[in-house]
């Protein structure tokens, strides 16, 4: 049986069975309070057992994790505490992932891949305006139209609009309103840097699911400091495709002493805030069944009332840092927290709550049996990596030896919807230019010859034409470039 030691206090010592780590777990507590060195520790102890992390960085403190910690007075004073043996620096294999492809490896997903519900959270649409969606990409498989990138949407979207009459029969009524509403959305996306994200080459999951050569399991860290600032709904859309997509695609793994791969989704609440119901039900329904397929998923939030509750309750470890209670509605929060534990005669978990110091916790596991422990007040035990970021001289040559090198530094840009629709609109205006001209040479055989020296009534049409169809043309290309119906510039 393989265990995590998580921390200890005064002969109590709080171990991790792996075999129940796939039982997901939760981490929480006020800012300031040791949740980001608590999943740390965490991270570390399942890469030392080979089971592959991925977790997101929101400060920009993890980094470290890839180098060996220091051992200082307060590291000494900690070992001794909670009661650690054994303990030796050392960092751990770590990948560094970048939605914008700055301090990490680029991480893209296609738009057919992202799929119209998760994407009409992203873009924050409205039932009506969500239906026109799903029609679109109903549309998109009916036509064999790869739907890739932002680019591929706008055109399909522009082309829609252009054909609204002769899809209601099949799809039902595509309201221009809509249309705009969405092209309006996607332009806001665009400028919070999201047309980094779609596209290809996307990420390959086994690329997140890899060990060393050592055995040990290697940590993906995913750069999501700058984009938590920019664009917030992108990166809890993002780690619920990734939700999604491991459970799509792994296969069963029945009973195994660990986890095949382990999942930390800090700031949890971005995940859940205004999601609506169908995607609240699905992100449930997938947490609920994705440890059959051996993956843990453990959120970091200020507190566990920021899950939902019919997620919360299938929670098997459970590591509740200090909160404050300034309000009565603070007080409220710190009564319902607590009654997720399972009491300890020994402990008033109400009042400890409030009075943890940083680093200490109170913390429950599942027993052999698959039951919650009681509550155990705790010290988080010391990480043996590095405390705090790596230089950006540390990270770069991280970077330069990474495996992946060269994978995804390179958009790919294969023919998709956008290309088709353009090849679409540039065929139908030659067959249009060659229609006029048949009409007009017929028109000019049965008439009177023209003088030499002016222009003919053929140069004259087709000039014309070519003028009208050039300008039409024109614009239909470039609202599918510009990706709006409005004629806006990027």
């Amino acid at each position: 049986m393989q265990e995590l030691f998580i921390g200890g206090q005064n002969g109590v010592k709080v171990l991790l069975n792996a075999a129940t780590a796939n039982r997901h777990g939760m981490i929480s507590g006020a800012t300031g309070t040791g949740k980001t060195v608590t999943l740390q520790v965490l991270a570390e102890g399942f890469s030392k057992i080979g089971v592959p992390v991925f977790l997101a960085d929101i400060k920009g403190d993890l980094s470290g994790i890839a180098q060996p910690g220091q051992i200082n007075d307060k590291i000494s004073e900690r070992i001794q505490q909670t009661g650690l043996n054994g303990f030796q620096p050392h960092g751990n294999p770590a990948v560094f992932w970048d939605v914008f492809g700055k301090s990490g490896h680029p991480v893209r997903a296609t738009i057919a891949d992202m799929g119209p519900l998760l994407l009409s959270n992203l873009l924050e649409l409205n039932d009506t305006q969500s239906g026109v969606l799903y029609s679109g990409f109903k549309i998109a498989d009916d036509n064999g139209m790869l739907l890739l990138d932002l680019k591929d949407l706008r055109a399909l979207l522009t082309w829609m609009g252009e054909h609204a009459k002769e899809l209601q029969a099949e799809y039902g009524t595509i309201a221009s309103a809509s249309l705009g509403a969405i092209q309006r959305q996607l332009l806001v996306l665009e400028q919070q840097g999201a047309e980094s994200f779609f596209g290809e080459p996307a990420l390959s999951l086994e690329d997140i699911c890899k060990t060393d050569f050592s055995g040990n399991g290697v940590i993906s860290i995913l750069d999501a400091t700058e984009l938590t600032t920019k664009s917030p709904r992108l990166y809890a859309t993002f780690l619920l495709w990734l939700l999604a997509e491991l459970y799509e695609n792994l296969p069963e793994a029945g009973d195994a002493d660990r986890p095949k791969l382990v999942l930390f989704f800090d700031e949890a609440h971005l995940m859940f805030e205004q999601a609506p119901k169908a995607l609240t039900d699905k992100i449930e329904q997938i947490v609920r069944l994705i440890r059959s397929k051996g993956v843990g998923v453990y959120f970091i939030s200020q507190s566990p009332l920021d899950v939902p509750e019919d997620i919360l309750g299938q929670l098997g470890l459970k590591i509740q840092h200090a909160l404050r209670a300034f309000t009565p509605k603070d007080q409220a929060v710190v009564k319902s927290v607590a009654g997720t534990f399972r009491a300890n005669p020994a402990i008033d978990t109400e009042a400890v709550i409030l009075e943890l110091k940083k680093g200490e916790a109170l913390v429950s596991v599942l027993d052999h049996d698959g039951s919650p422990t009681p509550v155990e007040r705790i010290l988080i035990r010391p990480p043996e990596s590095q405390i705090g970021p790596l230089t950006d001289a540390q990270r770069q040559d991280l970077l330069a030896r990474s495996p992946f090198k060269g994978r995804y530094d390179q958009a790919v840009d294969r023919e998709s919807a956008y290309e088709l629709l353009k090849q679409k609109a540039q065929l139908a205006s030659a067959a249009d230019l060659e229609d006029i001209q048949s009409k007009v040479t017929r028109k000019e055989a049965s008439s009177p010859r023209q003088p030499r020296n002016r222009e003919t009534a053929t140069e004259a049409l087709l000039k014309s034409a070519a003028r009208s169809i050039g300008s039409q043309v024109g614009r239909q290309i470039i609202r599918g470039v510009l990706g709006s119906l409005l004629g806006g510039k990027r």
